[in-house]
């Protein structure tokens, strides 16, 4: 009596290449925004620009250097809350953008295509203008 017996716990190689690939555009992507963050924290005078590379702590630097509680980023793990703490975010982002000479459509990059927005604000010659925003200024 022949059965057959499947005991291989293997993934097919077509997995084991998305998830590799998946891994390296993560780390890569990952890196690409930190350092793109600690050069916009930088320019706005962050003394800890280091922060860029720690998940959650750099959200928080990022709403406060726009104007906003930093809070927000510890809030964003809650569901639904989520939603309201993006808005934050984004209200955050604009006016990053805002104190770095932008026009109120940047927002757009940030809210779409946030690795633009990112690349764009870090590689650029825009001076940091606390003046520039209504955004009322948080110890940084």
């Amino acid at each position: 009596m022949d059965t057959y017996s499947n005991t291989s716990s293997s993934m097919p190689p077509a997995a084991v290449a998305f998830l590799l690939i998946t891994i390296v555009a993560t780390v890569i992507l990952y890196v690409i925004v930190s350092l793109c963050l600690m050069t916009i924290f930088k320019k706005a005078g962050v003394k800890n620009a280091w922060a860029a590379w720690v998940p959650y702590y750099n959200s928080w630097k990022t709403l406060q250097i726009g104007g906003q509680q930093g809070f927000w980023a510890i809030l964003s793990v809650i569901p639904l809350v989520n939603i309201v703490a993006a808005v934050f975010l984004y209200i955050a982002m604009y006016h990053i953008g805002k104190k770095l000479g932008k026009s109120d459509a940047f927002i757009l990059f940030a809210i779409f295509i946030p690795i633009v927005w990112y690349i764009w604000l870090a590689v650029d010659d825009s001076k940091w203008n606390d003046a520039a925003s209504t955004a009322p200024s948080l110890e940084k």
